[in-house]
């Protein structure tokens, strides 16, 4: 087999927050390398997907072996500032619910983190949180 395409995963990861979000009431998601500029006194989310370390699961030498490849979903909640935590709040148990310890694909995600708050958000000026899921999958080689 072939080293597992990482935009697949990152689609699986990416996919799912995006359905879930354009549901109503609908709230805007913003992707890696994308641009964007937030609407004043609006709720938006802020998706990133990255890979990180990875753990030998067989040792295959080159060919037949297995590798658990992990990542991590961090996703930016931004909502108004000065109205209190609530709305963003309830983003971040929307993005909860959606993770959770959820199996999609083969990918397995862990139990969620978060929303914590920032102390410093940016951009201004917005109140943001934080929800943080660790995600694995393995790559059969």
């Amino acid at each position: 087999m072939a080293a597992v395409d990482l935009n697949a995963v990152r689609s699986i990861v990416e996919g799912r927050l995006a359905t879930e979000l354009a549901l109503s009431p609908s709230i805007h998601v913003v992707f890696h390398n994308m641009p964007d500029d937030p609407i004043p006194r609006s709720s938006w989310v802020q998706c990133l997907v990255q890979f990180g370390g990875n753990q030998y699961l067989s040792q295959g030498l080159t060919a037949r072996g297995s590798t658990k490849v992990i990542g991590v979903l961090l996703c930016n909640i931004f909502t108004p500032k000065g109205v209190g935590p609530g709305a963003n709040y309830a983003i971040g148990k929307r993005i909860r619910g959606l993770y959770n310890r959820a199996i999609v694909s083969g990918v397995f995600f862990d139990a969620a983190s978060g929303p914590a708050v920032v102390d410093s958000p940016q951009p201004e000026p917005f109140f943001q949180t934080r929800v943080s899921v660790a995600f694995e999958f393995i790559e059969d080689l």
